[in-house]
């Protein structure tokens, strides 16, 4: 049976949130989702708590979690060389999470850095990631178009590729951080990227309208991305989205398609709906 490797992201559809949502309410619905089987949990960041307020409590949560019980692997997002130094304190990370961009302007607005200084600032974390026995997951925003006018293409993501593997990186998600992927382009890039670097792990980070999940999944995994990233009910997504429709890829939808498709997901369906009562709860209390 073909297998996915499905990475929960309870950061990514908690960090727009401007209602503060307890620590407490943190680590109960965390708890909630490492009982679900997912491969890996994307639980906070370690970024300014002036850019993100709502993840100034990251080591606070993550120092009341259980882990003992559990087989999903721990992800935060670091923007820069500090955070990734906080991160890798912590024994119970194990992945650090760079969103790279490959249009300037999105990376002066997410990182405060021009490509040129996010580079460097790559090959730092990962040098710091491999002396403290910690992968990389490099997110190369922007992977499937640009809204802000900046030169985009498939040639540019190829060679961005090119430049992230020399570099190190093992694991790459390309990341639609607005929206604006279409099929077409999410089977072209997965069916000649994954090929061409047989050592890349390539995942799935796309953001959608409702009507439209199917299809970017479809596309995704029959080009062959194995690793897809999804927040329950679709919460969540890039404050930088134009468009309030667009939000997370909804797991439970990712779910019913792997089902359907006859693919493992390793997810205990109990324990999933458990977490999905949790997040309702959580959702529609703080917005």
């Amino acid at each position: 049976m073909q297998q996915v490797k499905i990475i929960e992201c309870p950061r990514d559809a908690m960090q727009g949130i401007k209602e503060w949502i307890p620590t407490e309410q943190k680590v109960k619905y965390i708890h909630s989702l490492l009982r679900c089987g997912f491969d890996t949990i994307d639980f906070g960041s370690f970024v300014s708590p002036k850019a993100i307020p709502q993840m100034q409590d990251t080591a606070e949560v993550l120092s009341k979690l259980d882990l003992s019980a559990t087989k999903s692997k721990m992800l935060a997002i670091i923007a820069n060389l500090r955070g990734a130094e906080d991160a890798v304190k912590h024994a119970e990370i194990n992945y650090l999470g760079y969103p790279f961009s490959i249009s300037e302007n999105f990376q002066m607005r997410n990182t405060h850095k021009t490509i040129s200084e996010s580079l460097v600032i790559l090959q730092e974390i990962l040098n710091l990631a491999d002396k403290n026995n910690k992968e990389v997951v490099a997110y190369l925003s922007m992977g499937f178009g640009n809204p802000y006018g900046d030169p985009w293409n498939v040639e540019i993501v190829g060679e961005w590729t090119e430049k992230l593997s020399a570099m190190g990186v093992k694991i790459l998600s390309l990341s639609d951080t607005v929206g604006s992927s279409t099929p077409d382009i999410i089977s072209y890039l997965f069916s000649n990227l994954i090929p061409k670097y047989p050592h890349i792990e390539f995942g799935a980070h796309l953001h959608t309208t409702p009507k439209a999940w199917h299809e970017k999944v479809d596309a995704a995994y029959k080009a062959g991305c194995k690793r897809f990233d999804g927040a329950i009910q679709g919460f969540g997504g890039c404050p930088m989205a134009k468009d309030e429709l667009t939000g997370n890829m909804p797991t439970e939808k990712m779910l019913s398609y792997f089902t359907a498709e006859k693919v493992s997901s390793n997810i205990n369906p109990m324990s999933f709906e458990s977490a999905h009562n949790e997040a309702t709860k959580i959702f529609t209390k703080y917005h």
